[in-house]
């Protein structure tokens, strides 16, 4: 089958489309899938150039292309242990059900679906553990994929193969946000708000009846608004000098960086901070005082529970959101894609499809 694979830790020179990787087989538990298309996400970035290595300490852009000089192999992964090359990545996948492994009902063959990108049945379930689907195990950037049947989901909507790529990584990462920090009718911040997982947390604390504050580049403001912000603030401005100090319950940050002290002052007495990104760098510095005078709470958030996957599913097919899909490649540019990811010139997902054939 034609696969791009990753072939080590380092810049768009690790990436090699080829077209003689084996076909998997699904063992007991698993089903088969024939990839319709899978979408870029920045954790594939991250794991191609070893970002999350403790020796890493810039921004993701500054090494996304020709990745970064010094890395630390064995923690280069987000879950902290060596990956194993050649690696196929790709946590997004949507498809068809061609075959299924032992254990497996057949009449699964058929279903058109989603796979939830972060895999418990590897791990036992075990609470705050799992495996990344592109990460400890090959993912969606083939023709062809594996993944447990017990975290793959049928659904039933009429959407493309390129929207429902959208949503494993992306939208999961909101939602598991939102659910963390308990998001209702309140008033809620989001950075990174014109990206693949910022667009998904506005449209998804929308669904959830908050008044959105959206932080992203002034001419993207215009979509972030149309996707649910009530407001929206530039990126590059003084965030409390726009808002003014504690009027805001929720911050969902997905940047990270030096803004995430005024992002603290920002929040209300009580309020909650969620995280699940640091594309604008992994190191940042902070005024405790704000946490504990104001008893703030904070959410670091990776691991899902199994609602969050299932609430999606639910919301597709109940047609609460749509997902806004900037451009669609096909797999054998996806240097390409990425280079344009990494640009941050786009509003919501880039998707990659793998030849049909």
């Amino acid at each position: 089958m034609t696969a791009a694979v990753l072939t080590g830790h380092g810049g768009l020179e690790k990436l090699a489309v080829r077209n003689d990787v084996p076909v998997p087989r699904p063992k007991a538990g698993e089903l088969l899938i024939q990839v319709g298309a899978a979408g870029v996400n920045n954790t594939d970035i991250n794991t191609r150039i070893g970002w999350y290595s403790k020796k890493v300490e810039a921004e993701t852009s500054d090494g996304g292309a020709l990745g970064f000089a010094a890395i630390d192999d064995d923690d280069a992964s987000w879950s902290r242990t060596p990956l194993k090359f050649p690696l196929i990545q790709g946590a997004d996948v949507c498809g068809r059900v061609v075959a299924v492994g032992e254990g497996v009902p057949s009449e699964r063959v058929g279903q058109r679906v989603i796979v939830r990108n972060m895999l418990r049945t590897y791990v036992d379930y075990r609470p705050y553990e799992c495996w990344t689907l592109g990460s400890e195990c090959d993912g969606g950037f083939a023709q062809f994929t594996v993944a447990p049947a017990r975290e793959t989901y049928a659904v039933s909507c009429d959407w493309s193969d390129e929207e429902l790529a959208a949503i494993p990584c992306a939208y999961s990462t909101a939602e598991n946000m939102l659910d963390r920090a308990a998001v209702g009718r309140e008033r809620v911040l989001v950075t990174g708000a014109s990206g693949g997982v910022g667009l998904a947390a506005v449209q998804l604390a929308k669904r959830r009846g908050a008044t959105v504050i959206g932080v992203c580049s002034t001419n993207k403001a215009a979509e972030v608004k149309a996707q649910g912000a009530d407001l929206t603030v530039d990126r590059n401005s003084d965030l409390v000098g726009a808002l003014g100090s504690e009027t805001v319950d929720v911050v969902i940050d997905l940047v990270g960086g030096p803004q995430l002290r005024q992002l603290l002052e920002l929040l209300r007495r009580g309020g909650r901070f969620a995280v699940a990104g640091a594309i604008g760098g992994p190191i940042a510095e902070i005024d405790i005082r704000d946490v504990y005078l104001k008893d703030l709470t904070l959410f670091g958030c990776t691991f899902q529970e199994d609602q969050v996957i299932e609430n999606l599913v639910r919301y597709i097919e109940n047609g609460e959101f749509r997902p806004v899909i900037s451009r669609v490649y096909p797999l054998s540019e996806i240097a390409v894609a990425q280079q344009d990811f990494l640009s941050k010139s786009h509003t919501g997902k880039l998707v990659l499809v793998p030849p049909r054939s």
